[in-house]
């Protein structure tokens, strides 16, 4: 069944929602492109070095 008007505030809804989807796909782009760009700098540095084991401290009684 055809609808022959949508009520004003879907209107209103659907640019909200039009404008909210944009911005979180923007972000999620640019965030993705800092991941790649993220891991081939640490795929560039070459194997990590394991640091250094720490001392433990004596217990005391």
């Amino acid at each position: 069944m055809p609808e022959l008007f949508k009520p004003k505030g879907d209107a209103k809804n659907e640019a909200t929602t039009k404008t909210a989807r944009a911005i979180i796909d923007s972000e999620a782009a640019a965030r993705d492109a800092k991941t790649a760009r993220l891991r081939a700098a640490r795929l560039a540095r070459g194997p990590a070095e394991e640091p250094p084991a720490k001392k433990k401290a004596p217990r005391r009684k």
